[in-house]
């Protein structure tokens, strides 16, 4: 996984491109109408339900735009709201608030309808042993607000990117010359390099995941769209020998299931890629 270090600058970076888009040079809006040194308060009010999610973000969003707008903080990250709650206040200069406002709402609506989801996920595997991975099917250039709000509704993340962590899948397996050359050739490039990274292996079935056995070094293996009868043997056939991931169109209907069959993770693109907004907006407090 990346760094912390990584991370904070990930989310420096989608601020800074966020207000380049949004902003641009200038909000002509606000600064036509609204003078300069007026201050006001607005509240960040729920129209919806769920698992609020986006709020930290929104306090370095406020601090980027104005570093003397004022957050009080009222529900945090992680807690679940209802239709009418008021997650914070934010006061100073009007202009300020403005500015960030449409930033704010869209990364806390997002945000707050994957960790929902991710809660949701989450409670069906409530008794079990099994964690839920989010997936690279992020929306492009803010996967680590995505990935953040997956940690927020208490999922786990997945690898961030393709630097963090080596994933051998049926393409590469194919293009390789089959799973020992995959696995074999990884290796050999990994220590070329110094690179201290995880392999994680995809099976497409058991004869696979022996393949796989039969070779050392591999961290995961990924049971992919496998039904529950061949998941249940494929983890009795890996035991302890490494860890194992079910993925492969699992949803809401299927999740326990599989998470029965013994897996230690569920991976599923749908956290990030099939949700919808929660209802925020930033309103004038008068």
């Amino acid at each position: 996984m990346i760094s912390q270090e990584q991370f904070t600058k990930e989310l420096a970076l989608i601020i800074a491109n966020a207000i380049r888009e949004d902003v641009g040079e200038g909000d002509h809006t606000s600064l036509s109408c609204i003078p300069a040194d007026a201050t006001g308060k607005a509240k960040l009010l729920v129209k919806d339900e769920g698992v609020i999610a986006g709020v930290e973000f929104a306090k370095l969003v406020f601090g980027y735009i104005d570093e003397d707008l004022k957050v009080e903080t009222v529900i945090h990250d992680g807690e679940k709201v209802k239709y009418g709650d008021i997650v914070l206040y934010v006061s100073g200069k009007s202009q300020s608030i403005l500015q960030a406002e449409r930033l704010v709402l869209n990364a806390m609506q997002r945000m707050s309808a994957i960790a929902t989801k991710t809660r949701s996920f989450m409670d069906l595997l409530e008794g079990t042993k099994t964690k839920v991975l989010d997936t690279r099917k992020t929306t492009p250039g803010i996967r680590a607000l995505e990935k953040w709000a997956v940690k927020i509704g208490g999922g786990e993340n997945h690898r961030f990117a393709l630097y963090d962590m080596v994933m051998i899948k049926d393409n590469h397996i194919d293009f390789a010359g089959g799973i020992t050359q995959a696995i074999t050739k990884t290796k050999k490039y990994l220590a070329e390099k110094e690179l201290d990274i995880k392999i994680i292996v995809e099976a497409r079935n058991l004869e696979e995941i022996k393949e796989i056995l039969s070779n050392e070094g591999v961290y995961r293996i990924l049971i992919d769209n496998f039904n529950y009868e061949a998941t249940r043997k494929a983890v009795e056939l890996i035991g302890d020998t490494c860890l194992t991931e079910s993925s492969g169109g699992i949803n809401e209907k299927t999740i326990r299931k599989y998470a029965e069959c013994g897996v230690d993770f569920i991976s599923s693109g749908a956290l990030t890629h099939s949700v919808y907004n929660m209802d925020l907006s930033l309103k004038a407090v008068e």
